[in-house]
Formats: structure tokens, C-alpha cells, sequence
């Protein structure tokens, strides 16, 4: 599949604007004003950027911790979402469930949940709904390496194969959960995808620092999922470039070698596909600069209107509760 020049630039675009954001939200978090835990996504862009470019408003999409690209390339509300982290009522959550807790039911974003594997059932379910009502979605759940040790991940797969669902589980491996490397949490030589296929899931694996690769590989899947051919699961290798949950950086801990940090920083989905537009003369320095601007431009913009939003009222905590 040729991508094309305006679309690769759509790409990189999306890609650009959640670097940003994040990496504001990395520069403000010490202002101790966002309260709840962020876990940012920064070297992860191009996962969520070249599969949502497959999906349409309609489609579902479900998340866990790390969400905030997959937010952001859903068409989420930016200032929404800066509303939640600073625990504001405007917050798409009301100001209840900080950044691990997003939702934005317009744009088809179901919403998020940090229990990890929590919301993968969840996500079957949306699509066994929608296929009992004929509705023509596909829902996509992210989840990272470590919930494919979880039992709902394998129960959800033979569901969603036994029913035929339009679903696609899109597994992030940034190698670490938390700070256990994948070969002390799962024996050597299993593939999960290869376990998924046993299973009647159509799985592939990919790399997940390249937005046209991610953008192919879930271009067909979403396709064929589409066409009513059952589950699909992309497996893609990425890295985290930020520490597991904060603003900062954690390799002082050791759990990781500088070398193989370096490595991941010279693949870092960003700065790589830049060179490659650049290459192909569809970006240059000065247009970068400007979208750029942009973006910190909106970014300080949504971070103003959420500080001067309203806090819940201590009323508010009795809403939701129970049923009227």
C-alpha cells in the first residue's frame, strides 16, 4: 500500500501533536497542580496515530493506563482531557478519574481504566453489541505486553473468535512492565501471536516505532474485521522513552542499559519519520516549525481554560452511585 503524500503528512502531524502535549504536560506536572499519576506515551506516538487513521468516528476504541495518544489520535477533547488531569468538572470524566480514567464517547473513545487487562473484556463486549445489532464498527483495546499474562486476555480471545467479533487487540510492547524485562515474566520462545492463531485470532507482528508500517498492518486488519472475518491482533515492539509513570526519566534505576536506551532514542518514531518526509520533500524545517507552534499554542490554551475551570462540587460525589 503506497502512502500518500498527504496522508504521511497527516501522520506526522498527529504524531507531532501528541509529542507535544506530552511533553508540556511533562514541564508542568512539577507545578504539583495535576494531582493524579500521568504515564506518558512519549516514543509510543506511532502506534496510536497509525491505527486510528484506519478507523472512523464510529468505531470503538478502549485503553488502559498509557492513553493519552490513543485519546488524542481517537479525536478525544484536548481540553477535556487537560480538565480531567486537573481534576476540573469540564474534565471528560467530570474530574473523577484523572489521567488514567478518559472517555469521549463522541469521538467513540469508550474509555479507560488502570487495572491492567481491565477494559479488553470490555472491549469484546462492545463488539458482541454491536454485532447483535448489526452496527458496521470495529472496536480497537490497546493493552501492553504485560496484560497478555492476564486471564481475560486469553478469555477475551476465545470469545471473540468463538463469536466472530470485529475486534482488534493491539498489543504495545515496550519490553517492560513497570520494571520486569518480558524474560522474567514469560518463557523464551512463545510467541504471543503465535498462541492467538492457535486460538482462530489472525495475528501479526510489527514494528511499532513505524507509523506506514502500523498504518498498513491496521489498515488490513480493521479491513478484514470489517468484512465480518473475525478477531484480529497486531503485536508491535516500541519503547517508552519516559520513565513508567511521570514526567521524568528512571534509568538511573538500572533496570534498563544505557545503551539500549540510546538505541530506542535514534528509532524514536518521531524524529525517524521526520527525516523521512523530509527525504521524500513532502516537509521541510520551516513548515515543521510552524505546525509545531501550533500545537504549543493549543496546548498552553486547553492548560489555561482547565485552570480556570470549576472543581466538582462535594455534592458531586453522591451522583453515579446508585441507580435512581
Amino acid at each position: 500500500m503506497k502512502i500518500e503524500d498527504g496522508c504521511a503528512l497527516g501522520l506526522y502531524r498527529s504524531m507531532l501533536r501528541i509529542r507535544v502535549i506530552e511533553e508540556h504536560i511533562a514541564r508542568i506536572y512539577p507545578e504539583q497542580e495535576i494531582r493524579c499519576p500521568v504515564h506518558l506515551c512519549i516514543g509510543q506516538e506511532a502506534i496510536p496515530v497509525g491505527v486510528s487513521a484506519t478507523l472512523g468516528v464510529t468505531d470503538y476504541v478502549l485503553s488502559g493506563h498509557r492513553a493519552h495518544g490513543h485519546y488524542l489520535a481517537k479525536g478525544g477533547n484536548l481540553r477535556a482531557m487537560m480538565a480531567e488531569l486537573y481534576g476540573r468538572e469540564a474534565g471528560c470524566a467530570k474530574g473523577y478519574g484523572g489521567s488514567m480514567h478518559l472517555v469521549d464517547l463522541a469521538a467513540g473513545f469508550l474509555g479507560t481504566a488502570p487495572i491492567v487487562g481491565s477494559t479488553i473484556p470490555i472491549a469484546v463486549g462492545a463488539a458482541f453489541k454491536a454485532k447483535l445489532k448489526n452496527e458496521e464498527r470495529v472496536t480497537v483495546v490497546y493493552l501492553g505486553d504485560g496484560a497478555t499474562e492476564t486471564g481475560l486476555f486469553y478469555e477475551s480471545l476465545n470469545f471473540a473468535a468463538l463469536k466472530q467479533l470485529a475486534v482488534l487487540f493491539v498489543i504495545e510492547n515496550n519490553a517492560y512492565s513497570v520494571y520486569t524485562p518480558l524474560h522474567d515474566r514469560q518463557p523464551m520462545g512463545r510467541e504471543v501471536t503465535e498462541v492467538a492463531n492457535a486460538m482462530v485470532v489472525n495475528a501479526r507482528k510489527g514494528n511499532g516505532n513505524d507509523v506506514e508500517e502500523v498504518y498498513r498492518l491496521a489498515s488490513a486488519a480493521v479491513t478484514r474485521a470489517r468484512a465480518g472475518k473475525g478477531p484480529e491482533l497486531l503485536y508491535l515492539n516500541t519503547y517508552r522513552l519516559r520513565e513508567h509513570c511521570g514526567p521524568n526519566y528512571d534509568d538511573d534505576l538500572g533496570y534498563r542499559s544505557e545503551t539500549d536506551v540510546d538505541a530506542w532514542r535514534l528509532r524514536c518514531p518521531l524524529s525517524t519519520y521526520e527525516r523521512v518526509l523530509k527525504e521524500r520533500r513532502i516537509l521541510d524545517q520551516a513548515h515543521k516549525l510552524r505546525i509545531e507552534e501550533i500545537y504549543r499554542d493549543e496546548i498552553v490554551a486547553a492548560t489555561e481554560y482547565a485552570k480556570n475551570c470549576s472543581f466538582p462540587s462535594e455534592m458531586k460525589v453522591y451522583e453515579n452511585v446508585f441507580a435512581d
